[in-house]
């Protein structure tokens, strides 16, 4: 079953999985910046753990609001090694003055049901890793997870508005 947000008050709807084949890199080298990057998002739902894993690196610079939900339904997946990338990636979203924490507190805090949902799986996964994070706190989803709840909080308060890095 597909997935659905809302980004700049628009429905987005993404799969919960793609099973395609990835493009040939002569397909991909025509594409511009925008749609590569639109790519690579849809590819973060591949059934594959490596292509998502790969396709993720090339979109989890960007700060562009769409690419948010692709990045945070990650974080609530099973691969332990794509949520450890999201954490060395997402490191100025605790900064209120960071283009990276408006993008996300932004879309997140459209989406409370999304965030909530997420942070149900992340909470799931934690036992599977139980073993190496003894204190859910300090599993990297959850660390993750409640970054991205304080910063759709931020957001959520009426006397904000838009960062102007945004």
């Amino acid at each position: 079953m597909p997935f659905r947000v809302t980004v700049d008050g628009q429905p987005v709807i993404i799969p919960y999985r793609m099973y395609h084949a990835e493009p040939q890199a002569r397909v991909e080298g025509v594409l511009s910046p925008t749609q590569s990057a639109i790519l690579n998002c849809l590819y973060t739902r591949h059934h594959d753990g490596r292509v998502r894993q790969r396709r993720l690196a090339h979109v989890l610079r960007l700060n562009e609001p769409w690419v948010v939900p692709f990045v945070v339904r990650l974080v609530g997946e099973y691969v332990l090694e794509i949520v450890l990338d999201i954490r060395r990636e997402l490191v100025e979203i605790h900064d209120p003055r960071t283009p990276q924490h408006a993008v996300y507190g932004q879309v997140l805090a459209a989406n409370p049901s999304f965030v909530a949902i997420t942070a149900q799986r992340v909470a799931s996964y934690w036992a599977c890793y139980r073993h190496l994070y003894s204190d859910r706190r300090y599993y990297p989803g959850s660390t993750l997870i409640e970054s991205m709840r304080a910063a759709a909080r931020y957001y959520s308060t009426p006397t904000r508005t838009r960062h102007p890095h945004v």
